[in-house]
Parts: C-alpha cells; sequence; structure tokens
C-alpha cells in the first residue's frame, strides 16, 4: 500500500515536471526568456535582437515597454533590419528622425496581452483576415494558414511570426522575420 502511495506520488511528480517544462517560454536569440521579466529585460538578453534594443532606446521607448503593460509586441530580428534598404536603420537612429523612428517602432506594439491562439482565433472569426490596431495608429492584417501567422503592413509587406507566445509580465513577444512599416 505504501509503495502504491509512493509511486502515485512520483508519478504525480515526474508529470508536474513536464508540465512545467512544457509550460517553459522558447528561448530567443540564445538566451533564456523569463516570464518573470519585462520586455525590455528579457529583450536586452536576445543577440538576435540588438537593433530592436538600440532603436528602442534612441526613441526612448524603454520606459514605456518596461511599464505595466499588458503589450504584444512583434520584435522584428537583426536579419529583418539589415533585409531594410542599406542605409534605414542608421538614417532612423538619427536623433533627428526620432519622430518617425518611433512611429516604425509603436507599428510593432499592441495595447494588449494577445497569445497566438487568440490571434489565430480572432481571424478565424473574422473569416481569415483579423485587423489589429497597433500603439502607433497603424493597422496590421492577420492571417494564419497552416498554424503559421502573418502580418501584412500598410504597404503591403508581409512578416511571419517565427517564435510565438514569449511571455513577458507584462504581456508577449512574437518573434517577426520582417519590419512592419507603416504609411508614410
Amino acid at each position: 500500500m505504501i509503495k502504491s502511495v509512493l509511486r502515485g506520488f512520483a508519478l504525480a511528480a515526474a508529470m508536474s515536471a513536464v508540465a512545467f517544462a512544457a509550460a517553459k517560454n522558447p528561448t530567443v536569440g540564445g538566451a533564456a526568456m523569463f516570464d518573470s521579466k519585462n520586455i525590455i529585460e528579457n529583450a536586452v538578453n536576445s543577440k538576435d535582437h540588438t537593433t530592436l534594443v538600440a532603436a528602442v532606446k534612441a526613441a526612448g521607448l524603454v520606459s514605456t515597454l518596461e511599464g505595466k503593460g499588458p503589450f504584444t509586441v512583434f520584435a522584428p530580428t537583426n536579419e529583418a533590419f539589415a533585409a531594410l534598404p542599406k542605409g534605414t536603420v542608421d538614417t532612423l537612429l538619427k536623433p533627428e528622425n526620432k519622430a518617425t523612428l518611433t512611429k516604425v517602432l509603436t507599428c510593432h506594439v499592441v495595447a494588449a496581452d494577445a497569445m497566438a491562439k487568440t490571434v489565430a482565433k480572432m481571424i478565424k472569426d473574422d473569416g481569415g483576415e483579423h485587423d489589429i490596431k497597433t500603439v502607433g495608429g497603424c493597422v496590421l492584417k492577420a492571417k494564419e494558414n497552416m498554424g503559421q501567422i502573418t502580418l501584412t503592413d500598410e504597404n503591403g509587406g508581409v512578416s511571419h511570426v517565427t517564435i510565438a507566445d514569449v511571455k513577458q509580465s507584462n504581456g508577449v513577444i512574437h518573434v517577426v522575420d520582417k519590419v512592419l512599416l507603416p504609411k508614410m
């Protein structure tokens, strides 16, 4: 009887460990992401998001993204920024272009905690495409195909969510492979 109870506890402990491991955040840019840290605290550790972090600092958005939220951030990688026309990032990072940089960055932020499952449901409920309004005033067109969410910006540029549901203490990050640009 005691052995049976102990086996039951051992099985329950093992199942709890598996459930905990399954709920773990994905690694982003070689760094562990912690749901107890905010968007900025996690982003600064991702080697794939150094350009995004530099841009957020230059735009003066650090304190906002460290704030309570909730926020959903579609976080472009360094490669996404590098794919912009030559000189674009350097130009955006200049102090005289802070307003434009802020507009570009805030078109990647939604004032909600939108996990991929929620976004996919909104897409389905809206017949295959859902408009997402960003804090920068941009409207992104979200679509889902075979489990992958894409976002189309106001210029027709399409970005794919490559890593979804990176939980943060103040929202969620979805890593994207293209910079989403507002209509200027």
